[in-house]
């Protein structure tokens, strides 16, 4: 007897409602690239950090060492129905204390696993380890993800600080033009006040972004399995950049995109243990058959130079039947089908979490890249502004005092469109979060009991 198994239902659809506001004229992103969707981002840096995250993580490690156990447990999801041999020795009295005896026991015991507990114990061995599977997978998806966020944290970081770096000058230098002009008689002391109050804002910038990235530098080398971050992780960049996610377009069936999704598996393999569990409370409403034979060997140990020894064999079945307490084996049937269709329910709103995950990530996206290119349109007319009034400074129509701001705030607009990038580039991260992250790698077949992982 096969142990029930209910429709799972709740199919994703057809296509993504958002997929059209977050498509791009650029290169189309398949279903085989998801095996490896960061090297997308055409940074070796950060495929050299990623390779080294799936090797040395910790947490990882444990994930895979939780597989690998539940393999080699798989091997003996069925060992209670096979045949069972136990032998034993002890000694004994009779009631009478008078004889002390010897006994020697060989026992076979055999459960037929009938109507179902079979297959029941099976299913659930194959549950467990599609949950270890799902585990696995969801601490891959998430360990890929923070390493991509974590770099990107440090390059932004980077840039930031090199664009300040020019900020600070231009304030440094500022301040000392509104000096100037109080000597001369030209200014005021509130004008000084105010670039006294930017220059130290920008210097608390500083202060923020060093801090930003020293918590992301320690974040990333944790997740390498390192106690201390590199040095360049740390330090100030002289040619910053920040991998950007702009030249990518996602044209994969959803699917085949959601199949991977971790907390999808982990709702399947919960709906599989939930109907081993039914199947097995399932057969125990039924009699349960088996096979037992011994072989006794007694020796008299007092009386043993008149009497030598006794054999008393022993087979037949052995027949187990729910009688008084069949209304608790009925009760516990019920609840473990109760139990079953509330893991199918669960199931099905895993799937709708995933398309609204999808879909969230996937308007999130269109949106970072609507911000992108309305910041990116900005740029010429802020440089324009920024090279005309050095013109004028150049034909003496302009102080450099008046070229100062435009000059910052084209370093301000810079310094958004990086954190721009950066947002686009953290949007398709968690769309690849939301969809699974990749495939699921191939899986090695189940390790016999006994055999080295």
């Amino acid at each position: 007897m096969t142990p029930p198994q209910p429709p799972l239902g709740q199919d994703p659809p057809a296509q993504w409602r958002q997929a059209g506001k977050a498509q791009a004229n650029a290169r189309a992103v398949q279903a085989a690239d998801l095996a490896s969707w960061w090297t997308l981002l055409a940074d070796p840096a950060l495929n050299t950090l990623v390779e080294q995250a799936l090797a040395q993580n910790l947490d990882l490690a444990q994930a895979r060492g939780r597989l690998q156990a539940q393999r080699i447990l798989l091997g003996t999801a069925t060992a209670a129905y096979k045949p069972e041999i136990t032998a034993g020795v002890r000694t004994l009295q009779d009631v009478a204390a008078l004889d002390s005896y010897f006994h020697a026991s060989l026992d076979m015991g055999w459960n037929l696993g009938l109507f179902g507990a079979q297959e029941s114990s099976a299913l659930d061995g194959q549950a467990q380890l599609l949950d270890a599977q799902a585990q696995l997978q969801a601490a891959r998806v998430q360990l890929i993800a923070h390493v991509v966020q974590r770099y990107l944290d440090i390059c932004v970081a980077q840039q930031q600080r090199f664009g300040l770096d020019q900020q600070l000058q231009l304030d440094a230098r500022r301040l000392q033009l509104q000096q100037l002009r109080v000597q001369q008689r030209l200014g005021s002391a509130e004008q000084v006040q105010q670039a006294h109050l930017e220059l130290n804002r920008s210097r608390a910038q500083e202060a923020e972004l060093l801090q930003h990235q020293a918590r992301a530098a320690h974040a990333l080398a944790a997740l390498l399995g390192r106690s201390e971050p590199e040095a360049a992780w740390l330090a100030a960049s002289s040619a910053p950049h920040i991998p950007s996610a702009g030249a990518l377009s996602l044209q994969v069936l959803p699917a085949e995109l959601l199949r991977s999704r971790p907390a999808i598996l982990a709702a399947e393999a919960a709906v599989q243990r939930a109907a081993a569990a039914a199947g097995l409370s399932n057969a125990a409403l039924y009699p349960r058959f088996a096979l037992g034979g011994s072989l006794l060997y007694s020796f008299n140990l007092t009386q043993n130079r008149r009497s030598s020894s006794d054999h008393v064999p022993s087979l037949g079945p052995v027949i187990d039947i729910p009688l008084f307490d069949w209304g608790r084996r009925r009760a516990q049937a019920d609840a473990d089908e109760l139990q079953m269709n509330n893991a199918v329910k669960a199931y099905r709103q895993s799937v709708l979490d995933g398309i609204a995950d999808v879909e969230t990530a996937l308007a999130g996206l269109g949106a970072q890249q609507q911000r992108w290119q309305s910041l990116d349109a900005q740029t010429p007319l802020l440089r324009s502004r920024a090279q005309q009034l050095q013109r004028r400074q150049q034909l003496g129509l302009a102080s450099e005092l008046d070229t100062l701001e435009p000059r910052r705030q084209l370093l301000l607009h810079e310094s958004q469109q990086s954190v721009a990038q950066a947002a686009q580039t953290l949007a398709w991260v968690a769309l690849f979060q939301a969809l699974g992250g990749a495939p699921l790698p191939p899986q090695s077949p189940p390790t016999t009991p006994g055999a080295t992982p």
